[in-house]
């Protein structure tokens, strides 16, 4: 069974588009459609920004569930999911891919997703740090010890684990582990992604998304927040809205997908690399590939 697999930030790339607008139709239409519902050309900085005009969240997040989308479309056939998930932003996508969401609504809930997780940003400082070579275990009770909000935040791949809070409740972890000898890395990011520190961006974006209509996908979509394969749109749904202040639970929907009978991951738009690399950390023994469609 083939699962496709989209990722979320981090997998942008300077360019990312400008062959798939200058060599389909369908590619053109729909990134002309994207930068009317934005209200600005989005296709300006992809095509032609800098690396780190890409970085911006607000551009970053469109920019690359634009990239996985129209990847997926333009591969029309070849494009067949028999099962989806996608990591953190990359939900977003995968619920597009498996029809749940229509590609208007999900690049407006995208881009209020942007807006609002960098409002809570800047309303609330916090930050992240990758814990790499410890269990989740330990990291966990380190987090639960930290005397400061401080939780697990993306369990991406055994060994790989990153958390999340304020700063001083992050600080705290890193020195620990520090002490100990581990690689423990504070990220370049402005705020604490996944913990509670995001509660306002999960407040505005509640509203938006059950205001928005979903269906029932063609396959099974692996949510973050459960590990587990989603077909009703009200669960959906709910599990959507506690995705910003919840954990991305990436190893253990490997894990879970693995065990329902998954046996090649396809990751689709991005640099085709971030999602590949996790897989192959969680279990080296099934195929890994890139949506090809140019």
């Amino acid at each position: 069974m083939k699962a496709y697999v989209f990722p979320g930030q981090g997998a942008q790339f300077e360019g990312m588009g400008k062959d798939l607008y200058e060599q389909s139709a369908t590619a053109r239409d729909l990134f002309d459609q994207a930068n009317e519902i934005l209200g600005h050309s989005i296709t300006d900085v992809m095509f032609e920004g800098s690396a780190e005009d890409l970085k911006e969240t607000k551009i970053t997040q469109p920019a690359i569930f634009l990239h996985s989308i129209i990847t997926a479309m333009v591969a029309g056939d070849n494009f067949a999911p028999e099962a989806v998930a996608g990591h953190s932003l990359g939900e977003f996508s995968a619920l597009v891919a498996a029809g749940a969401l229509d590609f208007a609504d999900g690049l407006r809930l995208v881009q209020q997703r942007a807006l609002a997780m960098q409002s809570a940003c800047d309303q609330v400082p916090g930050t992240m740090a990758a814990i790499l070579g410890q269990s989740d275990e330990d990291v966990e009770d380190a987090c639960a010890k930290a005397g400061d909000l401080v939780i697990p935040a993306n369990y991406n791949s055994p060994g790989q684990l990153v958390i999340s809070g304020t700063v001083a409740g992050v600080q705290a972890v890193v020195d620990y582990f520090a002490e100990q000898g581990a690689r423990a890395i504070l990220l370049p990011v402005g705020g604490a992604f996944h913990s509670p520190l995001m509660q306002p961006a999960q407040d505005q974006l509640k509203d938006a998304i059950e205001k928005t209509n979903f269906g029932s996908p063609k396959c099974p979509v692996y949510q973050n927040i459960t590990a587990a394969p989603e077909t009703d749109p009200e669960r959906i749904q709910e599990n959507l809205i506690k995705q910003l202040t919840g954990p991305v639970r990436w190893t253990q929907t490997m894990q879970r997908m693995l065990a329902d009978g998954v046996t090649e991951f396809i990751e689709v738009g991005g640099t085709g690399k971030v999602l590949q690399g996790l897989v192959k950390k969680i279990d080296r023994r099934f195929p890994t590939s890139k949506l090809e469609v140019l």
